[in-house]
């Protein structure tokens, strides 16, 4: 085996994990690549992209030149769903019936700059956050779902040979989930891991109807040998709007670690730079996942190195600065051994 899996491994259980969230929806290729190779050489042990064949490719690209430069490889988790999910989908709208008076508060609130008067949705910069849709005063904009079918999974995930799989999931979707994990499985790729990804948010289930949600998941993987991660996301897709969003993940942990079934606990949904700070000497959990703080956080670097039409990994000093800004962010976990005292 190679140092990498031993690495990516054992952050799992010393608690050291992160993982950065390319965006299920996003498809701006050459973002992708630079997203990859910035977190990649900031120390993240798995990069989390849409199960898409160009997606993957665009974001092994920024993998193997962190392996090239750094010695460092780290994991290519796809993500899929087994039902509808706010994860899998694209806001669009027709911007010709959008009146001239209009004050755009859409494009205000647009986290990633995908909004264009006169284009409308941007679909490549989308990542379907949401928020631009209660914006709109006419409501004008909607939601496209951009779901891959269940039986889908097995042919792509055999194309794409990814190091893990992440399976958004909700209640009442057992059967489904099962039904994924099968037509995964039909690929004969060995994976390292399969995550679970669930929260309470949006469900109008309590932690216990969760943690039975979780468990009848844990059994499902054990009768297919799979290990998993579970990913509990506090407040989906929402890291970016501000510090109040730092301890949705913190109080997820805290209700369902004493119920949780075994395996990895990983933080996501709302996570950012002030996470860490809600840490507590009785939280055990394997790491965490950083989604739209970590993309918005050196989006500026892309954008120009976009105007320049290049990508950030051809510009090498103002990719050495999106490298150390990304450092700031995933340093203190690396750091620190969440998982040491579980």
């Amino acid at each position: 085996m190679s140092k990498s899996y031993y690495s990516n491994k054992s952050a799992l259980e010393s608690g050291t994990w992160v993982k950065l969230i390319c965006g299920a929806s996003n498809e701006d290729l050459p973002s992708i690549t630079d997203l990859c190779a910035v977190y990649g050489a900031a120390g993240v042990h798995c990069v989390d992209v849409a199960a898409d064949i160009a997606v993957a490719a665009a974001a092994r690209e920024g993998l193997k030149w962190v392996e090239n430069k750094l010695g460092k490889k780290p994991w290519l988790m796809i993500s899929v769903s087994d039902g509808t999910d706010i994860h899998f989908r694209k806001a669009s709208f027709e911007p010709r019936f959008c009146p001239k008076e209009c004050p755009q508060p859409c494009l205000k609130v647009c986290p990633t700059n995908a909004i264009s008067e006169t284009l409308g949705v941007i679909e490549d910069l989308c990542y379907g956050c949401g928020r631009c849709l209660p914006a709109c005063p006419l409501e004008l904009i909607k939601e496209e779902n951009n779901l891959l079918e269940i039986k889908d999974f097995g042919p792509l995930v055999s194309r794409i040979k990814p190091d893990a799989v992440e399976i958004h999931t909700a209640p009442g979707r057992m059967k489904e989930f099962e039904r994924s994990v099968k037509a995964i499985l039909q690929s004969q790729v060995q994976l390292e891991r399969v995550a679970v990804s669930c929260g309470l948010e949006g469900h109008g289930i309590t932690k216990n109807e969760l943690s039975k949600e979780l468990w009848s998941r844990y059994e499902c993987l054990r009768r297919y040998k799979q290990k998993a991660i579970w990913q509990l996301d506090g407040r989906p897709m929402s890291g970016d709007l501000g510090i109040g969003t730092a301890k949705a993940a913190i109080l997820l942990l805290e209700k369902i670690q004493p119920i949780a079934p075994p395996g990895p606990l990983q933080l996501a949904g709302g996570t950012n730079e002030k996470t860490i700070h809600h840490i507590q000497s009785n939280h055990c959990l394997a790491g965490i996942a950083f989604g739209g703080f970590a993309r918005k956080l050196i989006q500026p670097f892309l954008i120009e190195a976009k105007k320049q039409n290049k990508k950030l990994i051809e510009c090498p000093e103002a990719l050495n600065q999106a490298i150390k800004m990304a450092q700031v962010l995933v340093n203190p976990w690396l750091r620190k051994g969440f998982g040491e005292k579980c």
